[in-house]
């Protein structure tokens, strides 16, 4: 297993282990100790999806099981930390909203499968990017708002609203993003389809002639 590879294995392991810190069985729960090392752990999990991807392609690393792992990791990341913050911290992070997250996630995986069956891919704009950060801030806020409304160091930093802004500021990127995705993969797959639909009179053209 490569290098690239083996840092996408790393951020699955963390998953789990990000979410057993936020567990009551983590031996520090309910100290400031368990918001401080979950959050940590989560931004560095995610530096190394920036990471694998960006080594791969230095290296010319890139294979069928990176092209795998990766997007799988990520789903897996985004997922398993919404999902465990509705319960940790239900006040700033709901069902709903968890759900038009995870919802855009698959649908996005969805439409990337058929994408690559015709043939094509549709690169990441910076929509999605945007999406990706909002995405980083609103988990590490949110498990910071568990314990801290706000931190006072000589600057008042509304941890608890700042949560709060970044999680709604995330739902209204992804809804934005994964209609932007749409129309690029509309246009994609019209444009593929014209391309079968002339390339199959092309050859009855040419068999016509033949014959």
């Amino acid at each position: 297993m490569n290098l690239p590879n083996s840092i996408t294995m790393t951020r699955i392991v963390m998953i789990p282990l990000f979410l057993w810190i936020l567990s009551p069985h983590f031996p520090w729960a309910g100290s400031g100790t368990q918001e401080i090392a979950a959050s940590i752990l989560f931004v560095l999990a995610s530096i190394t999806d920036g990471l694998d991807g960006y080594l791969a392609r230095k290296r010319g690393q890139i294979t069928t099981m990176g092209m795998l792992l990766d997007p799988l990791a990520d789903k897996i990341m985004v997922t398993a930390a919404f999902v465990a913050l509705v319960a940790y911290n239900p006040d700033v992070v709901k069902v709903w909203i968890v759900v038009v997250i995870i919802g855009r996630e698959f649908l996005i995986s969805g439409l990337r499968s058929i994408a690559s069956s015709e043939g094509f891919t549709i690169s990441a704009s910076e929509l999605g990017k945007l999406k990706t950060v909002a995405q980083i801030v609103s988990v590490v806020s949110a498990v910071l708002a568990h314990r801290w409304d706000n931190w006072d160091f000589g600057v008042v930093i509304p941890v608890r609203w700042i949560a709060i802004a970044a999680i709604y500021f995330t739902v209204v990127v992804s809804l934005i993003s994964a209609v932007d995705y749409f129309i690029g993969f509309w246009n994609q797959i019209d444009h593929a389809s014209k391309d079968r639909r002339k390339a199959a009179v092309l050859s009855r053209g040419k068999s016509v002639k033949i014959t």
